[in-house]
């Protein structure tokens, strides 16, 4: 039913526009990349000139947020506008935290992705890099609303010899990236976000770039090994800057600069030791801060005021219908969770649309913020990444514009605060759902009977 009824309205688009008034929609989405990682937001050890540019002609988001802190659910939620429980993409069949290769659950293919909305707008619609919402064929980029895809369908660490790494363009594995092969990959995948842009005229395109950059193992470009001061990693980060700066400079060749909104932003916070999350407390797989604020910068000549942040609480969910209300484009029939956030990129206002925003860890609702306040709810047994326990867990009350570290316990001096938040936990629960409990407003994923094979290219593709 939802490809009747985007094609019907994909008609109706191309019947009534005439050259191109719609603004072209970028997306480029880091792996694991920290808080502190660039620029704009504090980095030494690496350079990131196009991005501190970038910032300098646009506004830094500096409370936002990814709904999960890992990769499967974060990304869930960017192309939704859902908590990852809502889609129930919040674990995979076997109650772990991301999916792996031959999952027989992905992404459900009549959720409404923004490439779904987008394509009922006559939009060119491309993926290009880690896709990791389910590798079945029912559930890769092109049943859900791009044209075409160039890219991994899981995380790159999954390269071992009985987990091969493949190369898929559209629904068809290409070849093998394993170990050093993947060195190339942000080189390839950054000349072919130039070309899609290239290629678009006047048509209108959203290009989602989710890079496989900076997840273990480290693979930069030859060109930019020993570049950093901060081992590969800095060097990745500094190809990613790199690749940035080709797709802005791509956009600017096109004649399309003051048409065009780029938001660059990543799947969560970082996990390797060479990463850099500060200010903030913890990291990726966990819910303190460092796990799920990251950094994110929007760019849009004319548009989006330059030189300017803002401290409103906002999250990967927003985009969807963000992009929605600048394409003139109707929201999903079910229930979303992100807001519109124009209004706060053109500085119309500072503050957030969220009264509550939930983090979550796989199936467990662990805190809450409202405004400056961030609250642990008390659990008898924490969940970790991989859904390990990690023993009891206190109430735990966080003034975040005073304590960005999350340092000071402050629940005790603010019992109305607390009964506040708390309200909020059980709405969560009530429509989100908590250990053992479904929530009311939860869909159903996709899922298949029998998992596709392992994604492998034929013998003539690899030569």
């Amino acid at each position: 039913m939802k490809h009747i009824c985007r094609f019907l309205l994909l008609l109706f688009a191309l019947s009534t526009c005439s050259g191109q008034s719609r603004p072209n929609l970028v997306i480029i989405y880091c792996d694991d990349l920290g808080y502190g990682d660039i620029g704009p937001f504090g980095a030494t050890k690496q350079k990131t000139p196009a991005l501190d540019q970038m910032a300098k002609e646009g506004m830094r988001l500096t409370d936002f947020y990814s709904t999960c802190s890992v990769c499967t659910p974060s990304r869930a939620s960017l192309m939704t506008g859902c908590y990852p429980r809502r889609v129930n993409m919040h674990q995979d069949e076997k109650n772990l935290c991301v999916l792996f290769p031959a999952a027989r659950k992905g992404l459900h293919p009549d959720e409404v992705t923004i490439a779904d909305l987008l394509k009922t707008q006559g939009y060119r619609t491309k993926c290009i890099g880690k896709w990791h919402l389910g590798d079945h064929p029912d559930f890769l980029p092109t049943r859900q609303g791009f044209d075409s895809y160039l890219g991994i369908p899981y995380s790159n660490d999954m390269n071992r010899k009985e987990v091969p790494l493949p190369l898929v363009r559209d629904e068809q594995a290409i070849e093998l990236v394993i170990g050093r092969k993947q060195s190339p990959l942000t080189e390839r995948y950054t000349k072919e976000a130039v070309q899609f842009i290239k290629e678009s005229g006047r048509q209108p395109f959203f290009l989602y770039f989710p890079h496989a950059a900076v997840h273990n193992p480290l693979f930069p470009g030859k060109q930019f090994l020993g570049k950093s001061q901060n081992g590969k990693y800095g060097d990745w980060v500094e190809e990613i800057d790199w690749s940035t700066e080709q797709i802005l400079q791509a956009i600017k060749d096109a004649g399309v600069d003051n048409n065009t909104m780029v938001v660059f932003t990543s799947d969560n916070g970082a996990g390797n030791k060479l990463g850099r999350n500060a200010p903030l407390k913890g990291k990726k797989g966990r819910t303190d801060e460092g796990g799920m604020r990251v950094p994110c910068v929007v760019r849009w000549p004319g548009k989006i005021p330059a030189g300017t942040s803002s401290g409103a609480l906002t999250t990967t969910m927003d985009w969807l219908p963000t992009m929605a209300h600048l394409t003139g484009t109707a929201l999903p029939d079910n229930p979303i969770d992100g807001h519109n956030i124009w209004p706060v990129l053109t500085a119309k206002t500072s503050t957030s649309p969220y009264d509550a925003f939930y983090y979550y860890q796989m199936d467990q609702l662990q805190a809450v913020r409202s405004g400056k306040w961030k609250l642990f709810v008390e659990m008898e047994s924490k969940k970790k990444n991989w859904g390990k326990p990690e023993g009891a867990a206190e109430l735990l009350l966080y003034d975040l514009d005073q304590d960005i570290g999350e340092s000071r316990n402050v629940a005790e001096a603010n019992p109305s605060v607390v009964q506040r938040l708390l309200a909020f936990a059980e709405e969560a629960r009530n429509e989100l759902g908590d250990v053992n409990c479904k929530g009311s407003g939860q869909r159903k994923a996709g899922w298949v009977d029998t998992p596709a094979p392992r994604l492998l290219p034929s013998a003539s593709d690899n030569n």
